[in-house]
């Protein structure tokens, strides 16, 4: 496939409200839908897409979940829980993911409930590239992608001393 840009823009805050008026900006610039959609877990943003493009199928980001579950473990315990919750987002089929899902649970959910609360309040977001084969999956299952673009960006910009405009 090819990739387009099909804009860039510039925000004071990037919040859910700056980008319902990006993708109202595209959708009257043309854009009929959007097939997927992946998002890190800034909040309102999922609600934004599927306000303009009501199909979309919107995938949250898995290792931006992955980060914040990792913040709220002790220091001993962050091996064996990402191992276990390893098979959870690397499951072959999400059946399989939400059996491994009540066994991290059943597993670490006394000690961690909050962890295992923020995994079952997103699942339906989380889950999302499991419908797809695993070529796809590795596309949208996270946002590295763009986040990679940025640092590009940023690499090239931080040397500026000033813009004369956006």
């Amino acid at each position: 496939g090819c990739k387009d840009l099909l804009g860039m823009y510039l925000g004071e805050n990037e919040g859910a409200k700056f980008w319902l008026q990006v993708l109202t900006d595209l959708q009257n610039r043309g854009v009929e839908d959007i097939f997927i959609a992946s998002v890190d877990n800034l909040k309102g943003f999922a609600d934004a897409i599927e306000s303009v493009f009501p199909k979309t199928e919107v995938q949250q980001c898995i290792i931006h979940q992955i980060r914040n579950s990792h913040k709220y473990l002790a220091w001993k315990d962050i091996k064996p829980f990402m191992a276990d919750l390893r098979k959870v987002y690397q499951a072959a089929t999400k059946e399989l993911a939400e059996r491994n899902l009540d066994e991290l649970e059943a597993r670490w959910g006394r000690k961690y409930p909050k962890v295992i609360e923020s995994w079952r309040n997103n699942w339906d977001r989380l889950s999302v590239y499991f419908h797809y084969n695993k070529d796809i999956r590795r596309i949208m299952y996270t946002t590295n992608t763009i986040e990679g673009f940025h640092r590009q960006l940023r690499k090239v910009t931080k040397t500026k001393g000033a813009f004369s405009s956006e």
